[in-house]
Parts: C-alpha cells; structure tokens; sequence
C-alpha cells in the first residue's frame, strides 16, 4: 500500500476524557489507503510501524478481502493506543470504524463482510467483535496460553452474539455511536476495551462477537517476553487501580452480556488465589507462571503509584 502522511491533524474535539501531554515528536499519521466516500474506516495504531513484519502482513491481507469499500489510516509512534485511535477516528469518513491491531492476523477473506454485515443487519449492534483464536500452525507456547489463560481465546459462536470478548484486536464500531460515547478514554494505560465497552451498552447499544469472523491475535511465542508482557500489564493495571479506579470494569471470560460492573480490590484478590489453586491442580503450569508475573507487577506498581499519590504526583 502506498502511504502518504496526513500533514493536518484534527483536535479530537469528541474526547471525553482526552489527554494531548507526552506527543511523541516523531509520530506520524498517514492516509495508507484512500477511497471515495467509503463504508468503513480501518484504524491501525502501530508503535513502530513493522511489528516484527506482521503490521506489513497485515496491510497485505487486507488487500485480499472480499469486502473492498474501507479507508485505511495508521498512526505510528504514539503508545497510547486510546489517543492513536481517536485521532484515526477524528479523521474517518467511514460509517463504521473497524480497529485492529498492529499485530492481527485476520482468519479469513471475507471477515470484513461479515462484521459489516452484522452491523447492517441490526441496528442495535454497536460493536461487533471478532473471534480470536489460534491458528493451527501457532507455537507451542502461544497455543498454551491460550488454552490455559481467560479472554485470550474466544468460544465460537453459531449466531452474532451478545459479547463481552469483542476488543479492540479485531473490532468494528458505529461510527456515531463512538463520537456519542466519547471516544477513547486517553488517560488510562490499561481497560480501554472494557471502558468502551461499558460506554456503548450505557447508550443502548449492543455489543457483540460474529460467527465465522475469525482473527488470529497471538501472545508471545517465547517465555521471557511472555512473562514481561503480564507483568507489565500488572504494573498497568496497579496504575489504573491507583489513580483510575472509577473506569476499572469487569472482564467475564464467557460470552455474557449481564454481569457485575465492577468488584472490590479485595474480591479480585481473593478470586486470584482461588483461581491460581485450582488452576494448579488442574496442572496448568502456563496460567500458573503468567498470573504470578501478573501478581508480581501489581503488587510493586501498587507500592511505587501508592507512594506517589501521597506525594501528590498523578
């Protein structure tokens, strides 16, 4: 794809809770893909525009889906993705927007065909998530993971059903209906997916995963970035717990539409401990590794943000 650079950039003037400190210098916005008044408006957040190659797959796959009428805009550099997002959206000429991640690999040709088909079908759906799985040829370790951890890999389903399992790997949105919610929310590092989520439903839309949308989503393949990765999102989520607590959601690991909106610190703790027991017995050494990198970022991010919030440092 040819990509040229979108030299000006809107203000984000829907955001409700935008945050324009820390812009990396260096990020770019840029138009990869351009048609006339299209459908769909494809978002990519990128942090360095390759992805070890498969940010450039992706944009080959694209190309190959049956369902054609989408505009492309990726914005590099900026690790924020809620803010990445906003901007794409800010700039969108679609009805729908459909996020992936720079990572993504989609399951199919026609996986586009089919979020859009179910968005036009009812008009209710304001988001309709893909199913994340993985692929027959994924490594050994990905494969384990998930299997063994909640929410990394989605049931499928017969019908377009009500989901709390739609994120933001693979996730197409009303456009409107996005503007109406406020966008993104920019400030916190961690629960974007949920936030949104909550914001839609709290407008009365639906929220909902597609048969046969299927994408493929992969944690990592080795075991040292895979323990990284969950102990930084343990620091995150210590960060959020912290400063934000107020837009900490709930995350079934099922495909439920009513649930409770939020549980206690204490509760979430408590849960931890019994599901690392019986996760053990079971012998789920995998899950068992991940959650205690988890456990073990939350717990000194909690220490070091607690400390700054005495001091008075956000």
């Amino acid at each position: 794809m040819e990509r040229e650079p979108v030299l000006e950039l809107p203000d984000r003037a829907f955001v409700r809770h935008k945050n324009d400190t820390g812009v990396p210098s260096g990020r770019t916005v840029e138009a990869a893909r351009r048609v006339p008044a299209p459908r769909v408006t494809v978002i990519i957040p990128t942090a360095d525009g390759d992805r070890g190659g498969r940010f450039h797959a992706l944009l080959a796959q694209l190309e190959t889906q049956t369902f054609q009428d989408f505009e492309l805009v990726t914005v590099t550099g900026d690790i924020r993705q809620g803010r990445a997002i906003n901007t794409g959206a800010a700039l969108a000429q679609g009805e729908y927007l459909l996020t992936l991640d720079d990572d993504s690999a989609l399951g199919g040709p026609d996986l586009l065909a089919r979020l859009v088909a179910a968005m036009d079908a009812d008009p209710a759906v304001g988001m309709a998530g893909g199913l994340n799985r993985a692929p027959p040829d994924a490594p050994f370790l990905a494969r384990r993971v998930m299997r063994e951890v909640p929410r990394r890999q989605a049931p499928l389903v017969d019908t377009v059903t009500d989901s709390d399992l739609a994120e933001h790997g693979c996730l197409m949105m009303r456009k409107d209906a996005f503007l109406k919610a406020g966008g993104e929310h920019e400030l916190i590092p961690r629960g974007l997916d949920p936030y949104l989520r909550r914001e839609f439903r709290s407008l009365g839309y639906r929220v909902v995963v597609v048969p046969g949308a299927v994408y493929h989503h992969l944690p990592p393949a080795r075991l040292v970035p895979l323990l990284r990765q969950f102990h930084r999102n343990g620091t995150q989520a210590a960060y959020a717990q912290v400063f934000y607590k107020e837009w900490l959601f709930e995350t079934p690991g099922a495909h439920v539409s009513a649930f409770p909106a939020r549980r206690p610190l204490s509760y979430r703790i408590l849960r931890h401990a019994v599901n690392m027991a019986s996760r053990l017995a079971r012998g789920h050494v995998v899950y068992a590794a991940v959650y205690s990198a988890y456990a073990l970022g939350f717990v000194t991010g909690y220490a070091r943000y607690r400390k700054e919030q005495r001091e008075g440092r956000p």
